[in-house]
């Protein structure tokens, strides 16, 4: 009788774990992603004179990206004075996107691109100076620097 019970229980066991496996197209039923990536190109140097162009190229699945859902800059100063609400990107081509900006004062800018293509979102956020820093930026950029701890123990 114990023989039958353990025959019973272990081809009950068999069935629900046969059940329970996956099909081999299983991973084909979920959608695969396909991240988008940004290069931006700042210029070198910004100048109070004329606009500057802010670039970024959009890839995605190894392909540069033309008409993409959405692509969106946001820019702002580290002091809080001036900020430039989120504006569109004029596409210019080849997975190209740009902004033309006029920069009237010197400081640390943060830029954030809020960019959509094929159920991929990105917002990268990286900044720059334009201009001379104030000694109050200066010091705000300084205070990130991770300090080094040096020991000036010798081992032999």
């Amino acid at each position: 009788m114990e023989k039958m019970k353990f025959l019973f229980t272990v081809l009950t066991a068999c069935l629900l774990l046969s059940a329970c496996s996956l099909s081999e197209d299983v991973a084909e039923l979920y959608e695969k992603e396909s991240p988008l990536k940004a290069e931006v190109t700042l210029p070198e140097f910004y100048s109070d004179d004329h606009k500057e162009t802010i670039e970024v190229l959009l890839i995605q699945d190894g392909e540069k990206v033309n008409g993409a859902d959405y692509v969106h800059f946001e820019i702002w100063k580290q002091d809080g004075t001036l900020h430039y609400y989120m504006e569109p990107a004029k596409e210019m081509g080849n997975g190209i996107y740009a902004l033309s900006k006029d920069f009237k004062s010197d400081g640390l800018y943060y830029l954030k691109i809020h960019a959509s293509n094929n159920g991929s979102i990105i917002s990268p956020q990286m900044q720059f100076v334009v201009g001379d820093l104030s000694k109050e930026e200066l010091e705000f950029l300084q205070s990130d620097i991770p300090v080094i701890e040096s020991n000036n123990e010798h081992h032999h």
